[in-house]
């Protein structure tokens, strides 16, 4: 497990996510923690190094 750090795309505050670096292609939903927006988080790890982190608002 390894934090990383990313912004929020509705507030905009900084906030930090626990991923497994072992799993290649992930995706969740969560609420912001300063916001409560759900945002859609996409990472993409290979060889246990983030490759790509794709973070987009949910349409609502």
């Amino acid at each position: 497990m390894e934090e990383y750090f990313f912004q929020c795309p509705y507030c905009w505050e900084e906030i930090s996510m626990l991923f497994d670096t072992s799993i290649r292609n992930q995706q969740y939903i969560e609420d912001c923690e300063v916001c409560c927006n759900p945002i859609e988080i996409n990472p993409l790890f290979q060889n246990g190094e983030l490759i790509n982190l794709e973070i987009n608002s949910i349409e609502q």
